[in-house]
């Protein structure tokens, strides 16, 4: 599979984003109960800030997921961990379907980490899902990324992991 990304329109994405991070199987993206202005809304706040991007996954230039990256020196994980120059932080979604594809999820967050570590500045991933997220903890782990320990932020308890570029090559070469 191939994907091609660009970024976030907040206003002209609104309305797919919002059934994206509504549905009940995004209910780790706690927006739950979100209206489509507040999803407009957080998405111009990410636009507008310098250390936090979202970005769409397009697969024959239609959306299939969403991505955002930011600088953990400077959001989400501000006071949690050491950050390390290089160190880029990540979240990512694949909405809810009724036909399934095995192996989509997987392409991708490899996807996804191809992306971020085609910039050579980038010599970490640093990811913070709920410790209660079973399946993006195997995930995050097909791709190289090592759990380092459990850590509280405000919204939840989140399992800190990292991959280094070198873990995420021999993951996806193996």
């Amino acid at each position: 599979m191939t994907f091609t990304f660009r970024t976030v329109d907040p206003l002209k994405d609104g309305e797919l984003l919002h059934s994206w991070v509504t549905h009940p199987k995004a209910a780790f993206w706690m927006m739950q109960d979100a209206k489509l202005e507040d999803v407009e809304r957080a998405y111009m706040e990410i636009a507008a800030d310098e250390h936090h991007h979202a970005l769409l996954g397009l697969r024959d230039g239609e959306p299939a997921f969403l991505m955002e990256k930011y600088d953990p020196a400077h959001r989400e994980l501000v006071g949690l961990y050491e950050p390390r120059p290089g160190d880029v932080g990540m979240h990512f979604l694949t909405p809810a379907t009724d036909t399934p594809e095995h192996g989509f999820t997987k392409a991708v967050i490899t996807a996804v980490m191809a992306h971020l570590f085609a910039d050579p500045a980038v010599a970490r991933v640093v990811v913070e899902p709920d410790a209660g997220n079973k399946p993006v903890h195997a995930l995050n782990e097909a791709v190289g990324f090592v759990a380092e320990r459990e850590i509280d932020k405000p919204e939840k308890r989140a399992l800190l992991s990292f991959c280094t570029r070198e873990q995420f090559e021999k993951a996806v070469t193996a």
